[in-house]
């Protein structure tokens, strides 16, 4: 459990080192299948006193079982995510510019290119809005379930990224490092696709370009990379 606390520090720390989160906007988490746990957060602390004494130990019933603090606000999303996407061993969110933007506009991210298709298959999904009983209920478990919505048909392994109408993106990976990561990259295909648009609005992808570039980096005959 210390190296899985150790992993998310690091992990917040990195989003705030990449310029994805500002005071105390966003979290990271991490889960240990082993044991059943997972490492979050605490809720409203900064990132410049955060430290690994700091963090929250919880089961996925939302129970409490190591830590002095409060845990994250999104802790029952987080949670939702490691209960429907059991490959899955950490989970960000960030209020990040671009990324923001178009859950703002509640509008799919779609992939316009390469850069995109190296890390996402297909467009990044944004999610449905939340009915009046959602919001007024267990409103963050509620944003869990409209991701696990959204993403029926869909592989989460595969596209590691959520957009959370009218909130902000969620990312994910095996690990709370590989979910920072997948933040940053989530970020730069954002704004690159709002710059696309802005310089041609009928821009479109090309689909065999993209699963080309998908399927050498994931496919099972990957070719990318030593």
């Amino acid at each position: 459990m210390e190296e899985l606390k150790r992993q998310v520090l690091e992990a917040n720390l990195e989003l705030v080192r990449q310029g994805l989160v500002f005071y105390t906007w966003g979290n990271a988490s991490g889960f240990d299948k082993s044991s059943g746990l997972m490492v979050i957060k605490p809720s409203g602390v900064s990132y410049e006193k955060l430290t690994v004494d700091d963090l929250v130990v919880l089961d996925l019933d939302g129970k409490v079982v190591g830590g002095r603090l409060k845990p994250s606000s999104d802790t029952a999303t987080h949670i939702e995510l490691y209960k429907a996407f059991p490959d899955i061993g950490g989970v960000v969110h960030t209020h990040s510019t671009y990324a923001t933007a178009w859950a703002q506009a509640g509008k799919d991210i779609p992939s316009l290119g390469t850069t995109h298709a190296d890390y996402f298959h297909g467009g990044i999904p944004c999610t449905d809005d939340l009915s009046p009983e959602q919001i007024a209920g267990e409103y963050e478990k509620e944003t869990g379930t409209a991701i696990i919505r959204r993403f029926s048909g869909l592989d989460p392994i595969h596209t590691p990224a959520v957009l959370v109408k009218n909130h902000g993106p969620f990312t994910w990976g095996k690990n709370p490092a590989e979910a920072a990561y997948h933040a940053k990259v989530l970020e730069e295909v954002a704004k690159m696709a709002l710059l696309t648009y802005r310089i041609n609005p009928d821009a479109t992808g090309n689909p065999l370009v993209e699963e080309r570039h998908f399927l050498r980096k994931h496919g099972p005959n990957a070719s990318y990379g030593q």
